[in-house]
């Protein structure tokens, strides 16, 4: 099956729900380009996620993640993952909703744990319990990923194949975002 992207879908949610790995198999399915905006912004500054954050703050961060995302969003039309951070900001949701469809992978902190806790690469979670930090993060993100037109369900017996299925099978009930062109 061959599909037309429309537009970039931009796949947003926590650390950890999978929008990389998920990003890359969606990507590869559609034959579309797959760009990661923590990735870019990397490139941009020459130093980790990290090393920013540490020396020139969560806002400073925020602000050139914006510039990434709208940037990436008007180059070309792709499957972009975001930073779990990216969506709250209603600037960059107006950019993801004008310019694309941002789809949530929904997961639940025991899922989400299992898959972050061994990372160091999270600035986020150094914290002195970081389990308790990232259930926090999550109540508070959820609403501002509830504004996600889109929403997929992560499972812990979902390979990153079938999320990636079910996120392509969401995007065909959007004949805006997704075409089928056989």
């Amino acid at each position: 099956m061959a599909y037309r992207l429309k537009k970039t879908v931009v796949l947003v949610g926590m650390m950890g729900a999978g929008k990389t790995a998920v990003g890359k198999a969606l990507a590869q399915m559609l034959q579309a380009p797959f760009l990661d905006s923590d990735d870019e912004i990397v490139k941009a500054a020459n130093m980790s996620i990290a090393e920013i954050f540490e020396r020139d703050g969560e806002a400073f961060f925020r602000a050139r993640e914006t510039e990434v995302i709208a940037r990436l969003m008007d180059e070309e039309r792709c499957v972009l993952s975001v930073g779990g951070g990216a969506f709250l900001s209603e600037v960059n949701r107006e950019i993801v909703d004008s310019r694309g469809v941002a789809v949530w992978l929904r997961a639940d902190l025991d899922l989400l744990w299992n898959r972050v806790r061994h990372k160091t690469t999270r600035p986020l979670l150094r914290t002195a319990n970081p389990r308790a930090t990232l259930a926090e993060l999550l109540r508070a993100r959820e609403p501002f990923y509830a504004k996600a037109p889109l929403i997929v369900d992560a499972d812990a017996s979902y390979s990153v194949e079938d999320m990636a299925h079910r996120v392509l099978q969401a995007l065909l009930t959007r004949p805006d975002i997704l075409e089928k062109t056989e």
